[in-house]
């Protein structure tokens, strides 16, 4: 599949799933506009060495301003969002009765407010240019619960619920909206899973596997590029009456 002359922008994409899926976006061609905190040249470095133009704005997605100035940074620079992968998201767990008010707010403005502020304001120039794609990046978590994780469950949840109501409202466009729901994936947040179990006396990959085991069938972690490649196919003209899906990927999880 070839993107080449498309702009993708990826929120959260300096490392973990959002990284992996710019990649493959990449490979293929597209133009990316990366987002997120922390050191960006790593990120862009890998990027360009794909061959493709790449740069990096520091919106914070929990500000609906800061959407706006990211989305108009890339209209400066590239002409318009073409893909929007809504991957950006934070977690905290905590017992209802227990959780911070203000973790609950800060989950649900990244995970799930963002998406709705950068879809909006991305789907004007979608619909001028008549083509768009837009991938969400729900969860596992956006079609079952698991205790402990409210913010994040309701959120994804929402998610799931806003990627059909957009696919419906642009279903006789050229523009698609999916949802794409990982199970375990190897970042950062997870791996802070595993060294919890870990200091409990079990090697790493007991840990890895004390996991997995827990959710996921396969006992196999899903890899950012296995995400990637999804978006990938999502974007490609394959896929142009997939619309509305919540797609999962997540090694069996939400099968039992």
């Amino acid at each position: 599949m070839q993107l080449h002359g498309k702009t993708a922008l990826v929120t959260g994409s300096t490392s973990g799933i959002g990284l992996g899926i710019a990649q493959v976006l990449a490979k293929a061609g597209a133009r990316l506009v990366l987002n997120g905190f922390g050191d960006p040249e790593p990120a862009l470095e890998q990027i360009r060495a794909l061959g493709t133009e790449a740069i990096h704005h520091p919106a914070d997605v929990s500000k609906p301003q800061d959407i706006a100035a990211l989305i108009e940074a890339t209209e400066a620079a590239f002409g318009g969002v073409d893909i929007l992968v809504n991957n950006a998201g934070i977690q905290h767990v905590a017992l209802v009765e227990e959780f911070p008010v203000e973790r609950w707010d800060a989950i649900i403005a990244i995970n799930l407010s963002s998406v709705f502020h950068a879809t909006r304001l991305c789907l004007p120039g979608m619909k001028s240019r008549g083509w768009g794609r837009i991938v969400n990046v729900a969860s596992a978590h956006g079609l079952v619960g698991s205790a402990g994780k409210a913010a994040y469950v309701a959120a994804k949840h929402g998610v799931v619920g806003l990627t059909k109501v957009v696919a419906l409202e642009t279903a006789q466009l050229n523009i698609t909206c999916n949802a794409i729901c990982p199970g375990f994936v190897l970042t950062p947040l997870v791996q802070q899973q595993i060294d919890a179990k870990a200091a409990n006396g079990l090697t790493a990959e007991q840990a890895k596997a004390e996991l997995l085991s827990e959710k996921q069938p396969s006992l196999e972690f899903v890899t950012p590029e296995q995400l990637g490649e999804l978006v990938a196919f999502l974007c490609s003209d394959a896929a142009r009456q997939v619309r509305g899906a919540a797609w999962s990927m997540d090694g069996g999880w939400t099968a039992r």
